[in-house]
């Protein structure tokens, strides 16, 4: 028997208990087949980063699949079939994974560092620089003589030619 890692995003407007009912579904598919299921994960209702048959979010699931080509066939054929699962895609690999996958070992937003990797300029402003640009041909201020200039009192009126 192969190894293959299947995600399928599910319709957003359908619950997440319909998704695992869905799940279930495809599992019982797949073991009727004469393989087995060996990892089932829910990653979650998610955006999308495009619009996918007129939908902005998705619930997203991964299955690592044991089984031979023909019962991830008849599992491939039902999910094209079910009006839930907006995509699929079924990738054979080598060997699978026990451990989670990177979507559930990922902490919230708040655990990530700030401002990093995210281009200049991020959320939290500019990167620190180590020191300033030196402008070329510039004089530092200690150099350059001071200019004089004349005090001019506020309240002197204007003298006019006429």
């Amino acid at each position: 028997m192969a190894f293959y890692e299947s995600v399928y995003i599910a319709r957003p407007d359908i619950s997440g208990a319909q998704v695992e009912a869905l799940t279930q579904r495809l599992t019982e598919i797949i073991e009727a087949g004469g393989g087995r299921v060996t990892k089932n994960e829910y990653w979650g209702l998610k955006n999308l980063a495009y619009r996918i048959k007129k939908n902005r979010k998705g619930h997203f699931s991964l299955l690592n699949i044991d089984a031979p080509s023909d019962a991830v066939g008849e599992y491939e054929r039902n999910m094209r079939l079910s009006e839930d699962v907006l995509r699929y895609l079924t990738v054979r690999v080598d060997e699978l994974d026990e451990n989670p996958s990177i979507m559930m070992t990922r902490g919230s937003r708040d655990d990530r560092g700030r401002g990093r990797g995210r281009g200049f300029g991020g959320r939290d402003g500019p990167r620190p620089q180590s020191a300033p640009p030196a402008e070329a041909g510039a004089a530092k201020a200690e150099d350059k003589p001071e200019a004089k200039t004349e005090d001019k009192p506020a309240d002197k009126p204007k003298e006019t030619t006429e």
